[in-house]
C-alpha cells in the first residue's frame, strides 16, 4: 500500500473499503468545510477542496460509482458534481436513508459494497445501513462514534480524498493510479 498511513488500517476496515461499488458523501461538512458563505444579494457560496476531486475522478475512473446526498438544494453542488463526472447527485433530502435505499436499488447494489460519509446527525441512518461507514475528524462526536472508520482530515480539507485513497489502496488500484501520474 502506497500509503503508510492506511497500511497501518486494521484489516477489517481494509475488507469493507475492498467491497465497495458505490462511495457516497454528504456535501456540506464533508465535501465543504461546513460553512455557508452568502453574499450581500443572498446568493450561497461553497469551497469544494481540489483534493477531494480528484479522489472522486479517480473513484469513476476506477470504476466505483459515486454519488452526493444532500438535506440542502444548491446550484453550486450541482456545478461541481457535474464537473467532476457524478451522476448521482440528489439534494433537498429530508431522508437520506430512503433515497440511498433507492438508490441502492436502483444500481442493484447490496448496503455492504457501499460506503457512506458524513458528518452530522442527519447522517447517521444511512450511515447504519452501509457496509463502510465514514466519519471525518470533525464530525459531530455522535458520528464520529458510530462510525467504522474516521478520516484524520476535517470535512472539506481532504477527507474525501482519504476515503477515495482508501478504498482504491484496498482494491489494489491504488499502485497503478500512482503510475498513471509518474508517466
Amino acid at each position: 500500500m502506497p500509503y503508510s498511513h492506511l497500511a497501518d488500517l486494521p484489516a477489517d476496515i481494509r475488507e469493507r473499503a475492498a467491497r465497495v461499488k458505490l462511495a457516497v458523501f454528504d456535501v456540506d461538512g464533508v465535501l465543504t468545510d461546513g460553512k455557508l458563505w452568502y453574499t450581500a444579494d443572498g446568493h450561497e457560496l461553497k469551497a469544494f477542496n481540489v483534493h477531494d476531486g480528484l479522489g472522486l475522478k479517480r473513484l469513476l475512473a476506477n470504476g466505483v460509482e459515486v454519488a452526493v446526498i444532500t438535506a440542502r438544494l444548491s446550484n453550486i453542488v450541482t456545478e461541481r458534481m457535474a464537473e467532476l463526472g457524478v451522476a448521482h447527485v440528489y439534494q433537498d433530502q429530508k431522508d437520506k436513508r430512503a433515497c440511498l435505499g433507492h438508490l441502492l436499488h436502483a444500481l442493484r447494489l447490496a448496503p455492504e459494497q457501499v460506503a457512506y460519509t458524513g458528518d452530522d446527525l442527519p447522517d447517521l441512518a444511512p450511515m447504519h445501513d452501509v457496509g463502510l461507514s465514514v466519519a471525518v475528524a470533525n464530525a459531530h462526536a455522535w458520528v464520529r462514534e458510530r462510525a467504522h472508520w474516521r478520516t484524520r482530515l476535517a470535512g472539506g480539507c481532504g477527507a474525501a480524498r482519504e476515503v477515495c485513497d482508501l478504498i482504491l489502496a484496498s482494491q489494489g488500484k491504488a499502485e497503478a493510479e500512482l503510475a498513471t501520474f509518474l508517466r
